[in-house]
Formats: C-alpha cells, sequence, structure tokens
C-alpha cells in the first residue's frame, strides 16, 4: 500500500500517462482529451435546439465514463490513499510567496488563496470565477484542452497541438512571472 500513497517518480507516471494514447488509439481509435466531455454532457442534458450541442454525443459516451472514472478516482485516491508526507515547498518559493500574502503550504492549494470567504475578495474573484472563465474560453479556442493538445495532439504530430501547448506554456510563464504577483497585491 505505500507505494501507492507516496508521489510516483516522472520516470514512471509519465509513461502510463503516455501509454494512454496507443491504449485509446489501439482499443477504439479514440482520441484523449477532458475538456470535450463538458461539451458531450451539455449535448446530452441540454434540451435547447442550439446547435453546438446538436450531434450523436452518445457516440463518445466513452469519454464521459472516462471522465467519471477520473472523477471517482480522485475522490478514492483522497480520501483512502493520501500521502502521509507534508507538502514539500521549495523555501525560495515559499519566501515568495509569503511576500504575497501566501503564508499556508499545509495542502496542495494554500486555504488563505482559495476558500469560500475568499471567493468574495477581488483576488479571489479574479483568481477563481476570472480565472475559471478563461480556462473555459481558452480551453474552447484552442479546441482543446492541455491534456487533449500536450498528450494526445504532440504524440500525434499535430501542428495545432504543438501551437497550442507553446501558448499554454507562454501564457503560464507570463501569468506565473506578471500576472499572479499583481493579483496576490491586490
Amino acid at each position: 500500500m505505500e507505494w501507492l500513497t507516496r508521489p510516483w517518480p516522472w520516470y514512471v507516471a509519465g509513461p502510463l500517462i503516455g501509454l494512454t494514447v496507443p491504449a485509446l488509439l489501439l482499443l477504439g481509435n479514440k482520441t484523449f482529451g477532458i475538456s470535450s466531455s463538458l461539451r458531450h454532457i451539455c449535448a446530452a442534458c441540454l434540451p435547447a435546439g442550439i446547435p453546438f450541442f446538436q450531434y450523436n454525443w452518445k457516440k463518445e459516451s466513452w469519454n464521459l465514463v472516462f471522465v467519471v472514472g477520473v472523477l471517482v478516482g480522485g475522490i478514492l485516491a483522497g480520501l483512502f490513499l493520501k500521502n502521509p508526507e507534508p507538502i514539500v515547498v521549495a523555501s525560495a518559493t515559499k519566501a515568495s510567496l509569503q511576500t504575497m500574502n501566501v503564508h499556508d503550504f499545509q495542502g496542495l492549494i494554500p486555504e488563505d488563496v482559495f476558500n469560500w470567504s475568499a471567493l468574495t475578495s477581488v483576488r479571489g474573484f479574479i483568481l477563481m470565477v476570472v480565472g475559471g472563465f478563461l480556462v473555459g474560453f481558452g480551453t474552447r479556442w484552442a479546441g482543446g484542452c492541455t491534456s487533449g493538445h500536450a498528450i494526445m495532439g504532440l504524440s500525434n504530430l499535430q501542428w495545432p497541438s504543438l501551437i497550442a501547448t507553446i501558448c499554454f506554456m507562454i501564457g503560464g510563464f507570463l501569468m506565473t512571472w506578471f500576472g499572479l504577483p499583481y493579483i496576490f497585491t491586490l
């Protein structure tokens, strides 16, 4: 059980994630991606006549089962397979975050930034609501999410996925170095 509760090294986890691509292609010519499942859910649940949601979503129902499996697996791992070791954050990162009023390093996300009361602050609203909207908008605009483009698209040598992945990385770097320090001062 101990090997399940500890983080796996990159040389084990990376190849396992990478093997998802050929497995999906070999088992049914399916592509890997999570963001398309939201469209499938909307197509299944919304009776409105929105053309974007009018397609045969049942053909992609395997994707919904995959997403439910990811969700259930995450919940089970969070409940029963917690890593007993404290989260390790580099001291330079801690010092940098502390200058931006982030002091909680106990969990995966800092509670002093991501909590219900922080949602009513300008900083929390920008990080959670505006950030969530931008992730959703960017996913739709790019034609997929980071997992779809960076894992599936790059492995299939798709030029649009390379461009999208480069843009994801540049956006992440810009936000980390310029956006977050400003937002954390609010």
